[in-house]
């Protein structure tokens, strides 16, 4: 029997994880380590060995890169665990859960709202089984599912439960064969990484022409010997090589991954930390946010009918019982009814109820209600009352408990059970259930830190919009008196709903396809929209978001459609994950500007000093020791610093002010010392000491530049720095082809 053990893909990204090979060979096989060791040979065939001390770097670096990517993927293994979907099998002896990887065909397994369809199957049962195929076929519509109708993988439950039996495994999957076409998942944003590409690719396309002509001026028109120019030559492409950028932009990733983790929260794309340091807009859900997810019944209200009279207290219970418990798969509101009825004895059904479910239309967010038949030919309904009845006094008086942050159900009876409010008729309502939120004690200092930071939260969702209101304004939530029903949204143009959401906090009975809609309208609006969410009503929202964050205990299809998961399941976690990602993003902004300005420089060397038809002013070794003291060393230090001020957009032009005007300058100053040589009879060595001195110096101060504003630390980072530089000068003058500086002090 073929198993899926060798051969499983899923159709979601999985937590971001290479295996040790992978991490080697992508720290190791790259193309500046490959133009390094061309660098390298050239020196060899120079014999001026002693320029061959840049490999020792590219060497040190990638051992770096390896040891903290392998620490990072032996803490990510292990929590990878938590968050694995796992599958349950119908045996002989019940329910197993059991790994995907031991999933085999014809396996039986059970299914339930919130679970991702792993697997191509076919149904055996189905208790109102509801699955959503909108990332397979870009249809939003639950469909109903019937025994002997098939499952795609990739696709999710939304209501219902059922079981069904695997026919297809690993590439034979449906899934397996459309990811290789399309991808639905939006990748997490990163402005930085396209910029740093960019560079990268412009760079790669100069090297080879520029290094040619360079080659060509330095051996046949400034007469250098073959040694010389193959030295001079070795420089000038050396230097254009932006090789500390990605190296410092992976590992700081790839770190940034590890502090992640180490804060409970699994990374499933390494962009989505940028992502999440840039969030203006972080859109919620109510519930697990705000509120704890709990819920309590208040109260349950009788209504009068049209007789004057009203249904007797058990009755309504018997009738809610009936209801509640015609379906096996629990949320927040059913296991609130089924507490109450266990807590209070007095709410107990009718013992002579013989009421027997004949049919049955489970919970959806889309039609917003739950239903049963009996055999009685009784039907019932309970979910929301705008959607169930147009009576004005039911209405009316629903709203009065919904201003004040409760939640209300309505409990009613039909002439007939279907699957659409649309399509239910002679409804008549029975009674009132009025449920109370548990709020998070937190939730206020939460709520502080993001509008410190900048960040408006927006809260989507399902409920009354009213009722999410008034329990945004109980939690401190800035601006929650500003809501809106989501179905004013409806048929309205995109630029229409983009000018709406900006000046609303609070968005009520938000269907699914809305929240996408409405992540979509901010993201128009030139916004950075983070969604946290945990339920199958969440996924198309999360998949489209810059960054979507689940929680763990959430539905499977929440997790696969995330960049981020929550392990803890606890929302409380985000200001210290956005502070992490902040971190990261703003000390790889700080220091870009240190490994550009070198790459700029080195191309306006090259290309002034082939048309001026001078020798190129440094030698790899003069560029080594600027390296190590005014961008390897700081870089490094810089990147350890807790500081967390990101620029919201615009990565390159905000690095180009530090890297540009520092470039400029250095290579104004090389070129006035070339021409000044001459009339002032300095010789070779001493314009090689005064180009050195003039690099370090300009290199310096671009440190000290992206330091302000200088504290204790950084102060004594620029001293020591500056101190090491001038130590290498005097130390090793033969070494890096300079005169003694006390030579220079006499002069």
């Amino acid at each position: 029997m073929k198993t899926s053990k060798q051969r499983t893909v899923r159709f979601a990204n999985g937590p971001y994880v290479q295996s040790k090979l992978q991490i080697i060979l992508s720290h190791t096989c790259t193309y500046f380590n490959f133009l390094n060791i061309v660098l390298a040979f050239l020196v060899i065939l120079s014999g001026q060995y002693k320029h061959m001390l840049f490999m020792g770097i590219v060497i040190f670096n990638s051992l770096i890169g390896i040891v903290q990517e392998l620490k990072v993927k032996k803490l990510i293994d292990k929590l990878s665990v938590i968050t694995a979907t796992k599958a349950k099998l119908i045996t002989d002896d019940g329910i197993q859960e059991i790994p995907l990887d031991d999933v085999e065909t014809g396996n039986k397994l059970q299914i339930a709202a919130g679970n991702q369809i792993t697997f191509d199957s076919t149904v055996l049962s189905s208790d109102g089984l509801e699955v959503n195929e909108s990332l397979l076929t870009g249809e939003s519509l639950p469909v109903h599912k019937n025994p002997g109708d098939l499952l795609y993988s990739g696709s999710h439950v939304v209501a219902g439960s059922g079981s069904c039996q695997v026919i297809h495994i690993g590439d034979d999957n449906y899934a397996t064969q459309l990811v290789q076409k399309a991808k639905t998942k939006k990748r997490a944003s990163s402005e930085m990484q396209n910029a740093i590409k960019k560079t990268i690719r412009l760079v790669s396309y100069a090297i080879f022409p520029v290094g040619a002509l360079l080659f060509y001026m330095q051996y046949f028109r400034v007469g250098a010997n073959l040694s010389d120019a193959l030295v001079s030559t070795t420089a000038g492409v050396l230097g254009m090589i932006p090789e500390g950028l990605v190296l410092l932009t992976s590992i700081s990733f790839i770190l940034g991954v590890g502090r992640l983790a180490a804060k409970r929260a699994l990374v499933q794309e390494m962009e989505a930390i940028e992502a999440l340091a840039r969030v203006n807009v972080l859109c919620l859900d109510k519930t697990g946010t705000i509120t704890t997810g709990n819920l309590t019944v208040e109260q349950v209200l009788p209504l009068p009918q049209e007789n004057g009279t009203q249904m007797s207290g058990k009755n309504i219970h018997s009738i809610l019982h009936t209801v509640v418990y015609a379906f096996t798969e629990d949320n927040a509101t059913s296991t609130a009814i089924k507490t109450y009825f266990t807590e209070n004895t007095s709410s107990a059904p009718l013992t002579e109820d013989k009421n027997i479910v004949t049919d049955s239309v489970p919970f959806s967010s889309h039609r917003k209600f739950m239903g049963v038949s009996t055999s009685h030919s009784e039907s019932y309904v309970l979910g929301a009352p705008d959607f169930l009845t147009k009576q004005k006094s039911v209405l009316q008086q629903a709203e009065q408990y919904e201003k004040r942050g409760l939640r209300v159900l309505l409990l009613a009876s039909c002439h007939k059970l279907a699957d659409s409010p649309d399509k239910l008729s002679g409804i008549l309502p029975l009674a009132l259930i009025i449920l109370a939120d548990e709020i998070k004690e937190n939730a206020p200092e939460i709520f502080r830190f993001f509008e410190n930071q900048g960040v408006d939260i927006k809260i989507i969702s399902g409920d009354n919009p009213a009722t999410v209101s008034a329990v945004g304004v109980r939690a401190g939530l800035p601006q929650a008196e500003h809501y809106m029903d989501a179905n004013e949204l409806e048929g309205k143009t995109e630029e229409e709903i983009a000018d709406i959401v900006s000046c609303h906090t609070v968005f009520g009975r938000v269907s699914p396809q809305m929240k996408q809609t409405i992540i979509k309208a901010f993201q128009k609006d030139t916004k950075t929209v983070g969604m946290v969410g945990d339920g199958v009503n969440d996924v198309l929202a999360l998949k489209d978001a810059d960054c979507g964050i689940a929680m763990a205990n959430g539905a499977d299809a929440a997790r696969q459609s995330a960049h981020i998961v929550l392990l803890d399941s606890d929302f409380s976690s985000m200001p210290a994950i956005v502070k992490e990602g902040r971190t990261i993003i703003a000390n790889i902004e700080r220091v870009s500007a240190l490994y550009l300005t070198k790459t700029i420089y080195s191309i306006l060397l090259c290309v002034l000093f082939i048309i001026l038809g001078k020798s190129y002013p440094f030698i790899p070794i003069q560029l080594t020791l600027i390296g190590a003291t005014a961008i390897g060393i700081p870089s490094f230090l810089l990147t350890l610093e807790r500081h967390d001020t990101v620029t919201s957009t615009g990565f390159l032009r905000h690095v180009m002010r530090v890297s540009l005007p520092g470039a400029i300058l250095l290579t104004a100053l090389l070129v006035v010392i070339q021409f000044i040589a001459v009339p002032l009879g300095l010789d070779r060595l001493m314009v090689s000491t005064l180009n050195l001195l003039t690099g370090g110096i300009v290199s310096l101060g671009i440190v000290a530049v992206v330091c302000r504003p200088i504290n204790k630390r950084r102060l004594a980072l620029c001293i020591g720095i500056t101190l090491l530089f001038i130590g290498g000068m005097l130390l090793m003058p033969g070494l890096f082809n300079v005169y003694p500086l006390l030579t220079i002090i006499k002069l």
